[in-house]
């Protein structure tokens, strides 16, 4: 029960971050929740320790986790559309 809840959880926070970024119309659900967990995941690594908190992927469904995970999900956008940016879309 917990995956399902981790899997819809990334994949909110995906599409959260796919409007954030405009990135929206690019994505289907599937790349949705791999931005989220991943996103999640990044933002596990990178800012979790400056927030002292934890992110979705370890189980921690609070406020903070959400947030952190968010972010982390955006960075990871950023991070591709500056790769894409010189590709045809």
């Amino acid at each position: 029960m917990n995956f399902i809840i981790w899997v819809v959880i990334g994949g909110i926070i995906g599409w959260i971050a796919s409007m954030i970024m405009r990135t929206n119309a690019q994505q289907g659900l599937l790349l949705n929740v791999v931005v989220g967990i991943i996103g999640a995941l990044l933002g596990g690594w990178l800012l979790a320790p400056l927030f002292g908190t934890g992110t979705i992927n370890q189980n921690d469904f609070s406020l903070g986790s959400l947030i952190v995970s968010l972010l982390g999900a955006v960075v990871l956008l950023a991070v591709v559309n500056l790769f894409q940016r010189g590709k045809p879309r």
